[in-house]
């Protein structure tokens, strides 16, 4: 049998040992190998990475806490407030807004209209539902400086001369509701489906209100509601 040689790793992977100092933690684990060739302390030496990851030099440390220090001190300036003009619920509105403020957040932080409320803020529970320009849209996916001069309607102007919008006392009629949370959503979004006019029957209003989710199971209530709305009221 040949005897064992102890051969030293190529110079390409000393210098890579020498320039990573992850790999040079395991250049000393390559050295007690003693007479083990490379290849045959190679599983030694590598398996030291998974524990060395716990054990990462100081100096790294530094390095990175130094860096995001330094990117702190100067952070990058806040662009201008746009000035934004809504007709919300039949009067004039005019906010100062940073240009990522959404229209749901324009309307609950700024306008204190918390009927509209902030579910999932993804536009998939359609909890956000308002009427823009007589259209139900997602205000949690629409920025308010996108809508600038629109008229925008929410629950708290469906009633009219303190009477409430037929959808509403729908609502109450039929029980279409529980804990409350996706109601205004779900009354918006009922009133601009029957402006759309495009439900006929039962299961078209529920494909139409598709988007919008009840966590209760409200269902069978809501879409009775809606079509005694669009029945003209008559319970």
């Amino acid at each position: 049998m040949a005897p064992t040689t102890n051969k030293k790793p190529p110079a390409r992977r000393v210098e890579l040992i020498q320039r990573v100092p992850l790999l040079k933690y395991c250049e000393s684990m390559q050295v007690s190998a003693g007479g083990m060739s490379w290849n045959q302390s190679k599983t030694r030496v590598f398996s030291a990475i998974l524990f060395s990851i716990a054990d990462q030099p100081q100096a790294e440390f530094h390095m990175a806490h130094a860096g995001a220090a330094q990117r702190s001190a100067s952070p990058l300036p806040l662009p201008d407030k746009v000035w934004v003009k809504l007709i919300v619920n039949g009067v004039e509105r005019r906010l100062q807004l940073l240009p990522w403020v959404s229209l749901l957040d324009a309307l609950r932080d700024h306008l204190d209209l918390t009927g509209t409320k902030k579910g999932c803020d993804h536009g998939q529970c359609g909890g956000c539902t308002v009427l823009v320009d007589d259209r139900r849209i997602n205000s949690c996916l629409t920025l308010a400086v996108m809508k600038d001069g629109a008229k925008v309607t929410t629950v708290e102007g469906l009633a009219s001369d303190g009477a409430l919008h037929p959808l509403q006392q729908a609502f109450i009629d039929h029980d279409a509701f529980q804990c409350g949370a996706c109601t205004p959503g779900q009354i918006c979004s009922g009133v601009g489906l029957i402006a759309e006019g495009r439900a006929r029957s039962d299961d078209e209003i529920r494909e139409l209100m598709s988007g919008n989710i009840c966590r209760c199971g409200a269902y069978p209530n809501i879409v009775a509601a809606i079509r005694q709305a669009m029945d003209g009221g008559a319970r």
